[in-house]
């Protein structure tokens, strides 16, 4: 099977460097689309869909294989190799930021800088570190998920998009969780939930730009802190805005602050 295939990936723009966009839980490549055709005349943009997403091969989906986000973040390798101009810039929203921080540490030099979008290396608190939700409010998630995934979606998809004046995304937001394959949505959610990558921040040593809302019910302001302090080489930008995916509901502060990073990078 060709990897375009696999992971529906597209292409366009012009440029000496690639900047690759990587979507979240329940989303597709879609979700990029008030960000990424603003940077098509400098530089080349790749978009895809993680294997059980949107419009990729579901037939590539493997249990084993995908049963860590090592195995999305071999697959992101790939896309690179073959897809790639230069060096690569990868944008990472929630779940994609962590595959993107595992890129950079199996593969030194590999990514020119990451982009995190809020992200979080583990969402369960432990100790001193606030990753937002107990272990029980995990397991009661997964378990209402699990029951009844429709249900599940109608209800958290709104609250995780936030911007509540602007309802129309969280209605996209379900639709988008709806269109999911229910059996791959839950095991992909347990993946998800229930890892802890906090090991592998320090390892993760390109240029990284944290991005984070101010107030978002999956990456609280603790998680942005806490990787800030242990990611070798990061900014933190904070965005004031309800909500999980500042890509969707407020596109504007968040190309501004890219942008900004994107200058230093250079510079």
């Amino acid at each position: 099977m060709s990897i375009a295939k696999r992971n529906n990936v597209q292409t366009f723009g012009h440029g000496p460097r690639t900047l690759m966009f990587a979507h979240g839980f329940g989303c597709d490549q879609s979700m990029w689309r008030y960000l990424a055709p603003g940077f098509q005349d400098r530089y080349e943009v790749i978009l895809f869909d993680l294997v059980g997403s949107g419009k990729s091969d579901l037939s590539a989906y493997d249990m084993k294989k995908y049963d860590s986000l090592h195995g999305y973040a071999s697959d992101v390798l790939e896309i690179m190799d073959e897809f790639a101009e230069g060096p690569t810039i990868f944008v990472g929203h929630s779940v994609s930021a962590t595959i993107g921080m595992l890129v950079c540490s199996q593969a030194p030099g590999r990514v020119r800088a990451q982009i995190m979008v809020g992200p979080s290396p583990c969402y369960i608190n432990d100790g001193d570190y606030l990753g937002g939700f107990t272990r029980a409010d995990i397991d009661g998630l997964l378990e209402t998920l699990e029951s009844n995934y429709l249900g599940w979606s109608s209800t958290m998809a709104p609250a995780i998009m936030g911007a509540p004046e602007q309802p129309e995304l969280g209605v996209e937001l379900t639709n988008s969780f709806c269109r999911t394959d229910p059996e791959i949505a839950k095991h992909f959610a347990r993946v998800t939930f229930l890892s802890d990558h906090r090991a592998d921040v320090a390892r993760a040593d390109a240029p990284a730009l944290i991005l984070q809302c101010s107030d978002d019910l999956i990456a609280p302001l603790s998680v942005g802190d806490y990787l800030h302090r242990n990611l070798p080489n990061s900014s933190l930008r904070i965005i004031e805005n309800v909500g999980h995916c500042p890509h969707l509901s407020a596109p504007g502060a968040s190309a501004a602050a890219i942008e900004d990073f994107l200058l230093r990078l250079d510079g």
